[in-house]
């Protein structure tokens, strides 16, 4: 595929993602639309719900428009509160190469 030659964009999460944050991460996802992602989550701290549902839109859709949205890292706090909301974090954890 020709298109894949081109490098993903990468996303860092700030430590805090409450509802204040959600609107801010919703404006820098649609920023990224059309790209392949990498989002950095190694900093978060705190994560509420809102922020898990703008987290959850985005990776539908960038599935609907064939593009990747992996995690290349992500804190404790984000997966045990992905966790407790019934979503299934480990499929957006980028996986290792063996090549």
């Amino acid at each position: 595929m020709k298109g894949k030659a081109a490098a993903a964009k990468t996303l860092s999460l700030d430590n805090v993602l409450d509802l204040n944050a959600a609107s801010s991460l919703h404006t820098q996802l649609l920023g990224l639309r059309g790209s392949d992602l990498v989002i950095d989550a190694s900093a978060v701290e705190k994560v509420g719900t809102p922020c898990i549902q703008v987290i959850m839109s985005a990776q539908k859709t960038w599935e609907d428009e064939k593009k990747s949205l992996t995690f290349s890292k992500m804190s404790d706090a984000l997966m045990k509160t992905m966790q407790l909301s019934g979503v299934n974090y480990e499929l957006m954890l980028a996986k290792e190469s063996n090549s």
